[in-house]
Protein backbone atom coordinates (compact mmCIF):
# COMPACT_ATOMS: atom_id res chain seq x y z
CA UNK A 1 0.00 0.00 0.00
CA UNK A 2 2.63 2.59 -1.30
CA UNK A 3 1.79 5.59 -3.14
CA UNK A 4 -2.05 7.24 -3.02
CA UNK A 5 -2.76 6.42 -6.94
CA UNK A 6 -2.50 2.44 -5.96
CA UNK A 7 -3.85 3.00 -2.39
CA UNK A 8 -6.85 4.28 -4.19
CA UNK A 9 -7.22 1.81 -6.56
CA UNK A 10 -6.44 -1.22 -4.07
CA UNK A 11 -9.75 0.53 -2.12
CA UNK A 12 -11.95 0.69 -4.62
CA UNK A 13 -10.84 -3.41 -5.05
CA UNK A 14 -11.40 -4.06 -2.07
CA UNK A 15 -14.85 -2.21 -2.13
CA UNK A 16 -16.08 -4.25 -5.42
CA UNK A 17 -14.93 -7.57 -4.31
CA UNK A 18 -16.90 -7.35 -0.86
CA UNK A 19 -19.82 -6.17 -2.77
CA UNK A 20 -19.88 -9.08 -5.33
CA UNK A 21 -19.36 -12.02 -2.95
CA UNK A 22 -22.80 -9.93 -0.73
CA UNK A 23 -24.59 -10.15 -4.17
CA UNK A 24 -23.26 -13.61 -4.64
CA UNK A 25 -24.66 -14.84 -1.55
CA UNK A 26 -27.98 -12.78 -1.23
CA UNK A 27 -28.59 -11.76 -4.77
CA UNK A 28 -28.26 -7.81 -4.22
CA UNK A 29 -25.38 -5.93 -2.89
CA UNK A 30 -25.67 -2.81 -1.13
CA UNK A 31 -25.94 1.09 -2.65
CA UNK A 32 -22.96 2.10 -1.29
CA UNK A 33 -19.79 0.58 -0.18
CA UNK A 34 -16.33 2.36 1.28
CA UNK A 35 -13.00 0.73 2.24
CA UNK A 36 -11.36 2.13 4.93
CA UNK A 37 -7.44 1.30 5.47
CA UNK A 38 -4.16 2.09 7.77
CA UNK A 39 -1.27 0.10 8.26
CA UNK A 40 -2.65 -3.33 9.23
CA UNK A 41 -6.67 -2.87 9.52
CA UNK A 42 -9.12 -2.82 6.37
CA UNK A 43 -12.47 -1.75 6.89
CA UNK A 44 -15.26 -1.82 4.76
CA UNK A 45 -18.36 -0.09 5.16
CA UNK A 46 -21.45 -1.02 2.94
CA UNK A 47 -24.95 0.85 2.93
CA UNK A 48 -28.26 0.33 1.50
CA UNK A 49 -27.75 -3.61 2.08
CA UNK A 50 -31.09 -4.76 2.69
CA UNK A 51 -32.89 -7.21 0.22
CA UNK A 52 -37.08 -6.33 0.30
CA UNK A 53 -37.36 -9.12 2.51
CA UNK A 54 -35.29 -8.34 4.95
CA UNK A 55 -36.88 -4.33 4.93
CA UNK A 56 -40.31 -5.79 5.18
CA UNK A 57 -39.17 -8.08 8.32
CA UNK A 58 -37.70 -4.76 10.25
CA UNK A 59 -40.89 -3.27 9.01
CA UNK A 60 -43.08 -5.94 11.18
CA UNK A 61 -40.92 -5.06 13.85
CA UNK A 62 -38.49 -8.92 13.44
CA UNK A 63 -34.85 -6.57 12.99
CA UNK A 64 -33.53 -9.35 15.61
CA UNK A 65 -34.41 -11.66 12.82
CA UNK A 66 -32.50 -10.05 10.25
CA UNK A 67 -29.75 -9.35 12.45
CA UNK A 68 -29.41 -13.00 13.54
CA UNK A 69 -29.61 -14.24 9.43
CA UNK A 70 -26.93 -11.50 8.30
CA UNK A 71 -24.81 -13.33 11.44
CA UNK A 72 -25.64 -16.54 10.19
CA UNK A 73 -24.46 -15.56 6.46
CA UNK A 74 -21.32 -13.70 7.32
CA UNK A 75 -20.27 -16.88 9.07
CA UNK A 76 -20.91 -18.27 5.92
CA UNK A 77 -19.16 -15.97 3.75
CA UNK A 78 -16.30 -15.41 6.19
CA UNK A 79 -14.11 -18.10 3.47
CA UNK A 80 -14.86 -15.72 0.03
CA UNK A 81 -14.50 -12.25 1.85
CA UNK A 82 -10.78 -13.46 3.73
CA UNK A 83 -9.50 -15.25 0.06
CA UNK A 84 -10.68 -12.08 -1.51
CA UNK A 85 -8.99 -9.61 0.44
CA UNK A 86 -5.46 -12.03 0.44
CA UNK A 87 -5.68 -12.10 -3.08
CA UNK A 88 -5.95 -8.34 -3.41
CA UNK A 89 -3.30 -7.39 -0.66
CA UNK A 90 -0.87 -10.61 -1.05
CA UNK A 91 -1.04 -10.63 2.91
CA UNK A 92 -2.36 -12.67 5.59
CA UNK A 93 -6.00 -12.12 7.37
CA UNK A 94 -5.53 -12.99 11.01
CA UNK A 95 -9.03 -12.00 11.83
CA UNK A 96 -12.46 -10.85 10.19
CA UNK A 97 -14.98 -8.84 12.06
CA UNK A 98 -18.32 -7.82 11.27
CA UNK A 99 -21.67 -6.54 12.26
CA UNK A 100 -24.80 -5.19 11.00
CA UNK A 101 -26.89 -1.96 11.68
CA UNK A 102 -31.18 -1.65 11.15
CA UNK A 103 -30.87 2.00 11.68
CA UNK A 104 -29.15 3.33 9.92
CA UNK A 105 -28.79 0.27 7.48
CA UNK A 106 -24.78 0.15 7.56
CA UNK A 107 -22.59 -2.86 7.58
CA UNK A 108 -19.34 -2.96 8.52
CA UNK A 109 -16.80 -5.95 7.48
CA UNK A 110 -13.03 -5.06 9.51
CA UNK A 111 -9.50 -7.72 8.49
CA UNK A 112 -7.15 -7.37 10.66
CA UNK A 113 -3.47 -8.40 8.08
CA UNK A 114 -0.73 -10.03 9.55
CA UNK A 115 1.76 -7.39 10.36
CA UNK A 116 4.32 -6.97 7.18
CA UNK A 117 7.48 -8.17 7.07
CA UNK A 118 10.61 -6.05 5.81
CA UNK A 119 13.56 -7.16 4.73
CA UNK A 120 15.33 -5.25 7.89
CA UNK A 121 12.65 -7.02 10.01
CA UNK A 122 13.86 -10.72 8.44
CA UNK A 123 17.16 -9.52 8.81
CA UNK A 124 16.97 -8.73 12.44
CA UNK A 125 15.46 -11.93 13.23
Amino acid sequence: MADRSSEGKLAIAIASMVVQVLRQYTGRGPTKSRTHFNDDLIVVVLQGTFTPAERALVADGKGDLVLTNRRVFQGIMRADLIAGIEDLTGRTVIAFLGDNSIEPDVKIKSFLLAPQTTLATRAAA
